[in-house]
């Protein structure tokens, strides 16, 4: 048994202030500058898992949240320059474009960013529907982050709906994310927010290029065979480090990790 002197600490977490609004924009905030490249994209996830892992309820990740996960969602959307999604989950969760309140307009102007920050959406076949509610539900042209095999075909059938880009790295067939973050740096675009699913964060964080990840646990069981919220074909460790824990009447946690060593084992975006 381990002396007392080396015996792990545990803190009670019963915080006596609350977080408004604005409080909840600072808790997230971005950060001015990263270990890598402040001209490179800072990455964050933000995804919501049951108590017992699961990454979905009924097949959608929107039916695990309540009012506070959603406040959160749209705090971070808020926060972001771009949201970076797969396709099946744009396509599941029946994406639109991001909707702001006139606070969150203004406050974005005062940073230097957009209105609106837009979705890019990765997709290796480019196979989107243009009668789909992200080309027609959003202030924002989406962003479709696609092979250089389908780049042509998507720009002919999506034609002013979309931003379509070849986002190839040697493989003309995939997307390749280290790629697909230089497109969106050269448009500016540095605060990213990926919210899925399990692929894309896979996907991610097998390539070491999540700085953070915001995680939010329901107070749910689900069971049966539902996904974590990162799902891959390789193992990885990535060791992070524990920035806030919240919590709200309805018994969610809110989780922010951070990378324990941020940079990204000295490769460049």
């Amino acid at each position: 048994m381990s002396a007392e002197g080396d015996a792990p600490r545990f803190t009670m977490l019963g915080g006596v202030n609350q977080v408004g609004p604005d409080g909840l924009a600072q808790c997230y905030a971005y950060p001015e500058a990263h270990a890598v490249d402040p001209r490179s994209c800072w990455v964050r996830g933000n995804m919501i898992a049951s108590i017992d892992g699961g990454a979905t309820s009924g097949g959608k990740s929107g039916d695990l949240g309540g009012v506070g996960d959603h406040a959160l969602f749209a705090v971070l959307r808020g926060l972001a320059d771009v949201i970076v999604v797969g396709a099946s989950t744009a396509r599941v969760e029946n994406y639109s474009g991001v909707r702001l309140s006139a606070t969150q307009r203004q406050e974005r102007q005062h940073r230097g960013q957009a209105e609106v920050p837009p979705i890019a959406v990765l997709t290796r076949s480019g196979c989107l529907e243009a009668d789909a509610t992200l080309f027609h539900r959003t202030e924002v042209p989406p962003l479709i982050l696609t092979s250089a095999d389908a780049v042509s075909d998507t720009r002919a059938r999506l034609g002013a709906l979309a931003d379509v880009l070849d986002a190839s790295g040697s493989c003309t067939d995939s997307v390749d994310l280290r790629v697909a973050l230089d497109l969106l740096a050269e448009k500016g675009l540095l605060r990213v927010l990926t919210e899925g699913g399990p692929g894309v964060l896979g996907m991610f964080t097998e390539q070491n290029l999540l700085d953070e990840m915001c995680l939010t646990v329901a107070p749910a069981l689900v069971g049966g065979n539902s996904v974590r919220i990162v799902t891959g074909p390789a193992e990885v460790h990535t060791e992070m480090q524990l920035s806030h824990v919240l919590t709200d009447d309805e018994g969610c946690l809110y989780l922010r990790y951070g990378r324990r060593n941020p940079a990204r084992c000295g490769e460049a975006l």
